[in-house]
């Protein structure tokens, strides 16, 4: 199967700009969306039933904010919106589908603002996010996780770490988290490819040249439990892929 992840940063404006196009020449099998800014209700039939695909929507209750969605060729067993917990569920932030041989959970991760304000929030998301896997693993099961973290892991991660170990997305505070649950075995299935890879980079500032430059930072991931570590086939990231200020990432596993 071929997994994929995209920070749309609008769901809307990425159909504009060719979304659906990329979806039908691609053929993921399954693609997790993050940032859709969109309730169901503001969507067209064309995003909402693509031909061969399913869709499942968690949105936020503020209008144009957060959202996330997955579409999907398979039908899950099982789609859950949110991880049943208000504080986060009413920012639309998580969906977790079950196909049997394994769980993927797709999520839109808080960004800590420029001002530092939402650190707290981002912190208690991951460590909520991080239960609810570590109980899906004490039931046996399979998890795989992808979307946009809102951190970068290392400095290999980004493209000026120095300049940015002060800012949200690459404090320390921040990126404890990665190292905890790489500590635990969940697997970065891209670095587990391709573990000194430069310059990978999935996000990019709208302000400049960045991206052309590609000065940017690695923010969106696929996470893999130890146990679905046999599943693992490859992991890339598409910079080619436009429509957003973040590329898609994906994963191919074996099933």
């Amino acid at each position: 199967m071929n997994l994929y992840s995209w920070n749309v940063n609008g769901v809307r404006a990425a159909v504009r700009k060719g979304f659906l196009d990329w979806l039908y020449a691609e053929q993921p099998d399954v693609i997790g969306l993050q940032e859709t800014k969109a309730w169901p209700e503001q969507l067209t039939a064309d995003i909402l039933e693509p031909k061969g695909y399913r869709t499942y929507w968690a949105t936020a209750e503020k209008k144009g904010y957060s959202g996330v969605a997955l579409i999907t060729k398979k039908e899950p067993l099982k789609v859950q919106i949110g991880l049943g917990i208000p504080e986060y569920d009413r920012e639309g932030r998580t969906i977790v589908a079950d196909y049997g041989d394994f769980v993927l959970i797709t999520a839109y991760f808080p960004n800590g603002g420029r001002d530092h304000s939402r650190i707290p929030y981002k912190m208690a998301y991951k460590a909520a996010f991080l239960a609810y896997c570590e109980q899906l693993r004490r039931e046996g099961r399979k998890v795989f996780f992808c979307g946009d973290v809102n951190t970068s892991h290392h400095p290999i991660d980004l493209a000026r770490p120095k300049q940015n170990v002060k800012k949200t997305g690459f404090m320390p505070e921040e990126r404890v988290w990665l190292d905890q649950i790489v500590e635990m075995g969940y697997i970065d299935t891209y670095r587990h490819f391709y573990p000194d890879q430069e310059g990978a980079y999935s996000w990019w500032t709208q302000i400049g040249t960045a991206r052309e430059r590609n000065v940017g930072w690695r923010l969106d991931y696929f996470f893999a439990s130890p146990e679905a570590k046999s599943m693992l086939i490859d992991a890339a990231i598409h910079p080619e892929v436009m429509g957003s200020d973040h590329c898609p990432v994906s994963l191919k596993i074996g099933v």
